[in-house]
C-alpha cells in the first residue's frame, strides 16, 4: 500500500509571511508614533516596581484581563530593554 499523499497545502509559510509583515508594521509605527499617553503612564508604574498597579491600570484602559496582561508584559520588555541599552552605554 502507498503512503498516503497530502490533500491540501500547508498554509504555515504564507501565515508566517503575514505575520512577519505585520510585526514589521507594527514596529514601524511605534518608532514614528511613540507610546500612547497611558502607555507612558504605564511604563513609569512598570519602572517604579508597581507590577500590580500597572495592570490594573492597563485593565481600566483596555477592558479585559487579557488584553491587560499582554499590553503590560510588553511594555515590561520595552523597560527591560530601556535598562539594558542604560547599562551596555
Amino acid at each position: 500500500m502507498p503512503p498516503k499523499t497530502q490533500k491540501r497545502k500547508k498554509k504555515i509559510n504564507k501565515n508566517f509571511r503575514k505575520r512577519t509583515k505585520r510585526v514589521f508594521v507594527r514596529n514601524l509605527i511605534r518608532e514614528v508614533a511613540g507610546f500612547s499617553p497611558y502607555e507612558k503612564r504605564a511604563i513609569e508604574m512598570l519602572k517604579l516596581g508597581y507590577e500590580k498597579r500597572a495592570l490594573r491600570f492597563c485593565k481600566r484602559r483596555l477592558g479585559t484581563q487579557k488584553r491587560a496582561r499582554k499590553k503590560r508584559d510588553e511594555l515590561a520588555k520595552i523597560v527591560q530593554q530601556m535598562k539594558t541599552q542604560s547599562l551596555e552605554k
